[in-house]
C-alpha cells in the first residue's frame, strides 16, 4: 500500500475525538483520563510495566497462594472463574502446574457458545484435571435479556456481565472458597487502572464498570423477577463472612498474552478462530456474539475491538500508531456476522439498532456522525 497517495493514511477515523498522543484510544473510552502530555492510563501502565520488580511481586503472589492453601486444609484452595478462553486456562495452568494449587473452576455460560468455545473449554479441563461447575441461563432467557440489555445498558450481553461475577461469588459462599483468582490486570489494557494502584476487585465492580444495572432493574414485561436467581450477587454480609478475596494473576506475574496463548495451544491443544471485529484470532473465541457487542461500542463511542487490540500491539512496539488507526478503521467498521443472530434473537430491525446505541452516545461520542446502516463506512474524507 502505498500511503502517500492516502490523504487520510494514519489519520484517526474521527476527527471530532481526541486521542491519546501515544496510542489510538478516543476520549470516549469509559474511565480514561490523559495525563499533562497528553497520554492515556493504559499507557502509562504499558510504561511502567516495563519497570515493575516482577520478582518481588511473585513473591507476594506466593506467600497470598500458600495463605490461602494453608486456610483450605483439604478443600479447595481457590476457584478460578473460566469461559474456555485463552486466559482462563492459562490462569488454571499457572495455579494448578506452577503453584501446585487445588482450584475449582467455575462457568457461567452465557449460552453462546462457539463450536471451537466448547470444544476449548472440554479439552482444557479434562487435560488440567481438574473439578468444574457450569451453570447456563435458559435460552429463551438469554433472548429476552439480550433484548432488553440493548436499551439498557447498550449492548448484548447484560446475563453474561453480571452472571460472570455473581455466579462465582455465589458458589464461593456455599462452598467456603476465600480465594477468587482472575487473570489479566485492571491496569493491562482497559485503562481504570494503573500498576501502581494495584488493589483487588472490588464486589461491584462488574455492575460499576460492565453490567450497569442490578437484577431487579431488568424486570419488566418480559423477563419476571422469578428468573433472576443466577444473576443475584450475595450480601456483602455472606461475603465478608467467608472473607472472600478477588485477585489478579496479571498483577503479579508479567502479563504476555502472544506468549500465553502459545502455552494453552501448544500444552491443551486450544484453537484459536476467526473474531467479528478484530485481526486477532483469539480473544472472545468462545462467544459467538463479540462481533455484536463492539460494534455497539463503536456506533456509541467511535471505536471498537480492532482499534484495542491496535492499541495494545502499539504499546508493545509491534506497530506504528499510522499502522495502529488504519487497523482499527479497517476492522472497526465491519458489519458482525453475529449481528444477523442478535437481530432475530431480540426481534429488533437494524435501523432500531442503531438509533438505540445512537441515542447512549455521550460526551464528545454525540458530535460523531449518524450511521445509517451497519458497516458503512464513516472516514473523514474531507481531512
Amino acid at each position: 500500500m502505498n500511503s502517500n497517495k492516502l490523504p487520510n493514511y494514519g489519520k484517526p477515523l474521527f476527527s471530532e475525538l481526541r486521542y491519546c498522543m501515544r496510542c489510538c484510544l478516543p476520549d470516549t473510552n469509559e474511565n480514561i483520563d490523559f495525563d499533562d502530555f497528553g497520554i492515556c492510563k493504559a499507557c502509562r501502565a504499558s510504561e511502567q510495566k516495563m519497570h515493575i520488580n516482577w520478582e518481588e511481586r511473585q513473591k507476594i503472589l506466593v506467600k497470598t497462594l500458600n495463605f490461602y492453601k494453608k486456610k483450605a486444609g483439604d478443600y479447595y484452595d481457590c476457584m478460578v472463574p473460566i469461559s474456555g478462553g485463552k486466559d482462563s486456562i492459562f490462569q488454571l495452568h499457572v495455579l494448578k502446574k506452577i503453584y501446585n494449587m487445588n482450584p475449582l473452576a467455575v462457568t457461567f455460560s452465557h449460552n453462546w457458545f462457539t463450536d471451537v468455545g466448547k470444544k476449548n473449554l472440554e479439552t482444557s479441563i479434562e487435560k488440567l484435571d481438574v473439578d468444574h461447575i457450569m451453570f447456563t441461563p435458559k435460552r429463551s432467557l438469554v433472548n429476552r435479556v439480550a433484548r432488553e440489555s440493548l436499551k439498557k445498558i447498550g449492548d448484548a450481553c447484560w446475563h453474561c456481565h453480571t452472571g460472570v461475577e455473581t455466579f462465582p461469588y455465589q458458589v464461593a459462599v456455599k462452598w467456603n472458597i476465600p480465594l477468587i483468582v482472575y487473570g489479566e490486570s485492571l491496569a493491562e489494557f482497559s485503562g481504570k487502572e494503573t500498576y501502581d494502584e494495584m488493589r483487588d476487585l472490588d464486589p461491584e465492580h462488574f455492575l460499576k464498570y460492565s453490567a450497569r444495572v442490578r437484577p431487579e432493574e431488568m424486570v419488566c414485561k418480559t423477563i419476571k423477577k422469578k428468573e433472576m436467581g443466577a444473576f443475584i450477587r450475595p450480601s456483602l454480609k455472606e461475603i465478608k463472612k467467608v472473607g472472600i478475596r478477588r485477585i489478579f494473576l496479571g498483577d503479579y506475574m508479567f502479563w504476555d498474552l502472544e506468549k500465553q496463548t502459545e502455552l494453552v495451544i501448544n500444552e491443551y491443544g486450544w484453537k484459536e478462530d476467526k473474531v467479528d471485529g478484530t485481526y486477532k484470532r483469539y480473544k472472545s473465541v468462545e462467544c459467538k456474539m463479540p462481533g455484536v457487542h463492539d460494534y455497539a461500542k463503536f456506533a456509541k463511542r467511535g471505536f471498537g475491538r480492532g482499534t484495542d487490540f491496535a492499541s495494545q500491539d502499539l504499546r508493545a512496539g509491534l506497530l506504528t500508531r499510522e499502522e495502529a488507526f488504519e487497523l482499527g478503521k479497517l476492522h472497526d467498521q465491519k458489519r458482525p456476522e453475529s449481528l444477523d443472530y442478535y437481530l432475530k434473537i431480540s426481534g429488533y430491525s437494524e435501523k432500531e439498532f442503531l438509533e438505540i446505541l445512537m441515542k447512549q452516545r455521550k460526551g464528545n461520542a454525540k458530535k460523531l456522525p449518524k450511521i445509517k446502516k451497519v458497516g458503512e463506512n464513516l472516514e473523514n474524507k474531507d481531512d
